[in-house]
């Protein structure tokens, strides 16, 4: 090829500042946005506002994709395996990012090297919900009757191995009190049998689960972070109850497929910052309890190396097995 004709190809795939022409185009249709987990749930919620404001930076309309199962490795190995042009996101978490690379011992795709990581989008802490029919106000109450009960309380969980699992095992690990472990396909379905007396508690995130407390038709008894919650200050903190250290963050982010070219990450980082500095935005994650969280790619992929390196002596130590 003559140097004429080898500007003429690079002209086709560069554009007039070096910039790949398909990423200075982008976005030129929809995007999907893959939530590993049920509609309803915490990732869920994150997922539609990813998408909600996404398609008001862009003019192109972002489609949540709900593919639930495995823990979110489906869901996952499918945005890791997804076209690498920016159109399949994956909203990631603890569970599917920090959780799995541990708990899978063949995870078909890897937290790090297979991702490029977009940003953070938000941390919440998570709270213990019991049924109000139960007679604990608070989670040192909920240790007493669990030890006066041993194996007879029923928690509910997003499923063998997830995040709420997990949160709990630490917590009856902590606590030395038996529990009966009851997994569920999502977080939403377990609210469902918990809000119907069908089991005794579950540990979630904030979002999603605050109506319902408002409602009455929940009660929260212990907040995981170190400290109470603005919004509950009423409730007292898990480390407060006799479980001095117990101090658990949930979070969530955007992730693309490893080989998408820099530029439309960079596109994407900028349009989602902007999102979580809107007062909107931060009005809607403030409702629901949670905090925007916006990063660097490479920040939000230092962060997950330590997540992973945090979570995994606690998954060795809780026995969790995936289903």
């Amino acid at each position: 090829m003559n140097k004429g004709m080898l500007a003429l190809a690079l002209g086709c795939v560069l554009g007039p500042a070096g910039i790949p022409v398909a990423a200075q185009d982008y976005p030129a249709k929809s995007i999907r946005v893959i939530v590993a987990f049920t509609p309803g749930g915490t990732s869920d919620i994150v997922g539609r506002l990813v998408a909600l404001k996404l398609t008001e930076a862009f003019g192109q309309q972002a489609i949540v994709d709900n593919r639930p199962g495995a823990g979110g490795t489906i869901g996952s190995e499918m945005g890791a395996k997804a076209a690498p042009d920016g159109y399949t996101l994956l909203i990631g978490h603890v569970g599917t990012l920090a959780v799995n690379p541990t708990l899978y011992p063949a995870i078909p795709y890897d937290a790090v090297k297979d991702f490029q990581h977009v940003t953070m989008i938000s941390k919440a802490p998570s709270i213990m919900v019991v049924h109000p029919s139960l007679p604990v106000r608070t989670a040192r109450e909920f240790i007493a009757l669990a030890r006066a009960k041993p194996g007879q309380l029923a928690y509910g969980s997003p499923g063998s191995g997830s995040a709420g699992h997990l949160l709990m095992a630490y917590f009856t690990m902590m606590a030395k009190i038996d529990l009966l472990h009851v997994p569920y396909r999502g977080t939403a379905p377990a609210l469902i049998d918990l809000i119907a007396g069908q089991t005794s508690t579950v540990f979630t995130g904030t979002p999603g689960i605050l109506p319902h407390v408002q409602s009455g038709k929940l009660r929260v008894i212990g907040v995981s972070t170190a400290a109470r919650l603005p919004n509950l200050p009423a409730v007292p903190t898990i480390a407060e109850s006799g479980l001095p250290g117990y101090d658990v963050t949930q979070w969530w982010g955007v992730l693309a497929p490893a080989a998408t070219a820099r530029p439309i990450v960079m596109k994407l980082n900028e349009a989602l910052g902007k999102a979580l500095r809107s007062d909107d935005l931060r009005k809607r994650l403030a409702a629901d309890g949670a905090d925007p969280a916006g990063s660097t790619p490479e920040e939000f992929q230092a962060f997950i190396k330590s997540e992973i390196a945090r979570w995994a002596p606690v998954i060795k130590a809780s026995g969790a097995k995936p289903e």
